[in-house]
């Protein structure tokens, strides 16, 4: 049986390597190769490889951000000089990791083990090291969201507030609104809980965004922002919004 490979490091060297040391695995197919994140995105939607040898640090979007944009990600088998932090998610959840530079025998022994989970696949891996890893300080100043063909990052503070749709979240910034699928409870875990405060279950709000909270029916309140939006605050929500804006 064969099984489709694509490769996504934007060293060229490296790259190679992992062409080379694929040569011994006749089952393995290349069927592309990608300099960076954004042909790694396209790549992975054409060719729907079994697995992707991904690289994380890499310029326009990380290995993990890209990985963010693909509906049912392959199997990934890491090729990095990574830190610590993520080598925790990866021990629990990647297929491997090799830690650049790496041999040819650790090679082998990533791709047997992917043989081996590729019995029995995890769908909920993926999701969970993506979850890990939006933990980590650089993942988690910016947002990575695709528009039609168009991969679009945004800042995370350009985002004037967040709203629940569904199985996708609506990040509404000065640009518009981009959807993201995700929930308001992974937000809630990864963006900074002194900028960012969920209002309501449906909401969450940039509080730089804010220009004033006014009273709304029953024990509820309406937050103002400066664009003109007016973002509930629910009964919980607002002792956290008082809190945080030291009212």
């Amino acid at each position: 049986m064969s099984y489709k490979v694509i490769i996504i490091d934007d060293e060229p060297l490296a790259r190679s390597v992992v062409k080379e040391y694929l040569q011994k695995h006749a089952q393995l197919e290349l069927v592309e190769e990608c300099s960076n994140g954004f042909e790694g995105v396209k790549a992975v939607q054409q060719h729907q490889p079994d697995l992707i040898f991904l690289d994380i640090q890499m310029p326009k979007i990380t290995g993990f951000e890209m990985l963010e944009l693909i509906e049912n990600p392959p199997h990934v088998i890491f090729t990095t000089a990574y830190d610590e932090f993520a080598m925790q998610a990866f021990e629990a959840n990647a297929v491997d990791y090799l830690l650049k530079p790496f041999s040819q025998e650790r090679f082998d022994k990533a791709i047997s083990k992917w043989m081996e989970k590729n019995k029995t696949t995890d769908s909920k891996a993926t999701e969970n090291l993506l979850k890990e890893a939006a933990r980590h300080p650089q993942q988690n100043e910016r947002i990575v969201v695709k528009t039609g063909s168009k991969i679009k990052i945004i800042p995370v503070q350009e985002i004037h507030y967040l709203e629940a749709a569904d199985d996708y979240v609506k990040i509404i910034t000065a640009e518009g609104a981009f959807l993201k699928k995700q929930t308001m409870g992974y937000f809630e875990d990864v963006l900074d809980g002194s900028l960012f405060v969920r209002t309501h279950r449906s909401f969450m709000v940039n509080i730089q965004e804010i220009t004033r909270i006014d009273p709304y029916e029953k024990e509820n309140h309406v937050a103002l922002l400066k664009s003109g939006a007016k973002i509930p605050v629910s009964r919980a929500g607002y002792p956290k919004l008082k809190s945080i804006l030291g009212l």
